[in-house]
């Protein structure tokens, strides 16, 4: 059975996730209680259901200390389970509450709504150390967040581990999702040749650009030679997802090429990789 448990900040889109997963043929309950997690995936699986998600989240507060237990006793049980747990920055949180005007589950008289915020981050520890993937709603619409599970969950649904090769701009914060996150701004910058500001780092003129220049290629170099010795180790600690995130100034030159070429590499050499272009829209 693939297993799935859906966590995050309120706000950063969990309903969203668990409709995507229920659209796309997974049995979906949300704001189960944690210690009847094992229980209820047991059944299922005795039921022979393939593809089933749970929510858990601030709302089941009283309850959130039971996570650890639960999720060891699901390895007891030999059910494989995949944690995917949602995250967005403070501000995007704060400014998403306060157009839909919703109370925070964790908001009272005595605690304001950064202060809840920050109390469930740290109630939800537990559900984040133990995520396979994380995603990072920041920037992200609904449309690109379905696009996001359902490429985690094609990935998942076979053997080892998916590698996701991601480019982004400094200007617009760094992806809380990543596992690795490189800085290429050092390199030369298209971004100052008329003729290429406008263009991104897939289209030819940029590419034959990056190119001509030693220092791209021993970048790269570096960043292949790295990530070539310390992957497999995490695939030892079973490992399902590993984000690599490369940054430049915009997110639209630098970051793009190397991400696509770092993926074209480890693709031919039988990792499964997925690209994602955070500032390509």
């Amino acid at each position: 059975m693939n297993f799935l448990i859906v966590s995050g900040l309120s706000g950063s889109g969990k309903t969203i996730a668990l409709q995507a997963l229920e659209d796309g043929g997974f049995y979906c309950i949300d704001n189960l209680p944690a210690a009847l997690v094992p229980q209820f995936a047991e059944h299922l699986q005795r039921s022979g259901e393939k593809n089933a998600a749970i929510g858990l989240d601030a709302r089941n507060r009283a309850f959130l200390a039971d996570v650890p237990q639960a999720l060891q006793q699901l390895e007891r049980l030999g059910i494989r389970y995949r944690v995917i747990f949602l995250d967005a920055d403070e501000d995007v949180l704060v400014k998403r509450y306060k157009e839909t005007r919703r109370r925070h589950p964790m908001a009272s008289e005595d605690t304001s709504l950064i202060e809840a915020i920050q109390l469930e981050r740290q109630l939800l520890e537990p559900l984040a150390h133990a995520a396979s993937v994380r995603i990072d709603t920041t920037r992200t619409t609904p449309h690109d967040l379905r696009n996001q599970l359902r490429d985690f969950v094609r990935g998942s649904e076979t053997a080892g581990m998916t590698l996701l090769f991601e480019s982004f701009g400094y200007k617009n914060g760094t992806p809380l999702d990543a596992d690795f996150v490189f800085d290429v701004r050092c390199l030369p910058n298209p971004h100052w040749e008329p003729a290429l500001r406008h263009r991104t780092g897939q289209e030819e003129p940029v590419i034959r650009y990056m190119e001509q220049h030693a220092e791209v290629h021993a970048m790269y170099e570096e960043l292949r030679r790295f990530l070539e010795t310390w992957l497999p180790r995490f695939e030892r600690e079973d490992r399902s997802y590993v984000t690599v995130a490369l940054g430049c100034t915009g997110g639209l030159h630098r970051s793009v090429y190397l991400v696509n070429r770092l993926a074209e590499y480890f693709a031919g050499r039988g990792y499964k990789t997925q690209v994602r272009h955070r500032e390509l829209k």
